[in-house]
């Protein structure tokens, strides 16, 4: 109202001055029309708010949709209406409220309730559900199917655990293998060239299956043998080891002369075979 005022004084004044200016200036019509222009303008935005906040006032507030969603799970009282509810005793200043249990647990008590059942049913009545030490027996035997599975490809055959093969189907992979990727080194009967003789009982990193294996295993980088780990599986690894026994006081046809250490097994009651790296 006191900008509306104060556009209609302006408005007055302004042409009282045009009014009464002298006569050799007449009155700018422009002017008066721009100016009630503008008035009509600022009393249109005046209108405006006035209804604006009129409506505001007399429509209902509308209420978020999470709000609206808190108010279904759990029918909470609001703070202005909990006096309707509030019990007549206290102590030590504090009241109680007759509040409603919240939907929401309501709705879970229930649901346990209907899978209570379903268990039964399911589990117990009908059987057509596994329980937990069946499928634990279930579970085992697969483990062990996994088991022999592994120990059938050698994934847990070590330098530790391995053993010499001697039948003849080992022995003929193992030779396979040797020719194949050993005699470069050792010659096919195994009497050495850059390689040493792997027929007397001289061994520089020491002989048995535990130290053949290991040796065939990490190799020899040092002097010029490979580490076979990644072109040879474990079991084909104790196969070419078997076989490299099995050359164990042959009479190869030019034989390297002896290196390292002549080599003794271990006394049978040992529960480890020494390896020498």
């Amino acid at each position: 109202m006191k900008i509306t005022l104060f556009t209609f004084i302006l408005l007055i004044l302004n042409t009282n001055l045009f009014a009464e200016g002298e006569s050799d200036f007449p009155p700018n019509y422009y002017d008066i029309i721009a100016i009630s222009l503008m008035l009509v303008v600022v009393l249109t935005f005046l209108g405006l708010i006035y209804f604006e906040q009129k409506k505001e006032t007399t429509e209902k507030k509308e209420i978020p949709l999470f709000a609206k969603l808190r108010h279904l799970l759990t029918l909470s009282t609001p703070i202005e209406k909990e006096k309707d509810i509030l019990f007549d005793h206290e102590y030590d200043g504090i009241k109680e409220l007759d509040s409603r249990i919240p939907p929401w647990f309501t709705g879970l008590f229930w649901v346990t309730i209907l899978f209570a059942v379903y268990y039964m049913l399911n589990f117990h009545v009908l059987n057509t559900g596994k329980l937990m030490y069946e499928e634990y027996e279930e579970e085992m035997k697969i483990a062990l199917l996994q088991k022999e599975e592994l120990m059938a490809s050698g994934a847990f055959l070590t330098e530790q655990s391995v053993t010499q093969l001697t039948d003849d189907v080992a022995l003929l992979a193992g030779k396979n293998i040797f020719e194949a990727n050993c005699v470069a080194c050792h010659l096919a009967d195994g009497g050495g060239l850059v390689g040493p003789n792997l027929t007397d009982e001289y061994w520089i990193h020491g002989g048995g299956i535990k130290n053949i294996f290991h040796t065939i295993k990490y190799g020899v980088p040092e002097k010029g043998m490979i580490s076979w780990q990644r072109q040879l599986n474990p079991i084909e690894i104790q196969e070419v080891a078997s076989y490299v026994m099995s050359l164990q006081g042959t009479h190869p046809a030019v034989p390297k002369p002896p290196q390292g250490e002549i080599w003794t097994e271990p006394a049978p009651d040992k529960k480890d075979d020494q390896i020498n790296l």
